[in-house]
């Protein structure tokens, strides 16, 4: 049995990888070895990336939401504990994409939730 060489698929991983590190600075954009290491430690930094990308919208919905609910005159802890007496199932990202962009709707919630908490 003749010895197999890997030499096209050998040739086709690298150009893989050396195109998968193509804009890196120095050698981990030009040297095999080194775009390897590269090619794994952006794709941790990725995975990490898309977790914080994630916690980083939701505080901004928190925000904006504290600062329309500030405006009505309620706090926003206790406008969410009030959305949850009132069984108002909007997320954070829907409440504070309607606080923007539909200021009456959102006041019509605010006093839903209001209401809640008085009875």
């Amino acid at each position: 049995m003749p010895r197999v060489r890997k030499g096209a698929a050998r040739h086709r991983a690298k150009k893989r990888i050396l195109k998968a590190v193509k804009g890196h600075r120095g050698s981990a954009g030009r040297l095999y070895r080194l775009a390897k290491e590269a090619t794994v430690r952006a794709a941790v930094n990725a995975r990490i990336g898309r977790k914080l990308r994630k916690r980083d919208f939701r505080g901004l919905w928190i925000t904006r939401l504290n600062a329309a609910c500030r405006q009505r005159g309620i706090r926003y802890s206790q406008f969410i504990n009030a959305c949850k007496k009132a069984n108002i199932g909007l997320n954070r990202k829907m409440l504070s994409e309607i606080a923007i962009a539909d200021p009456d709707g959102f006041d019509t919630i605010v006093e839903a939730a209001k209401a809640a908490i008085k009875s």
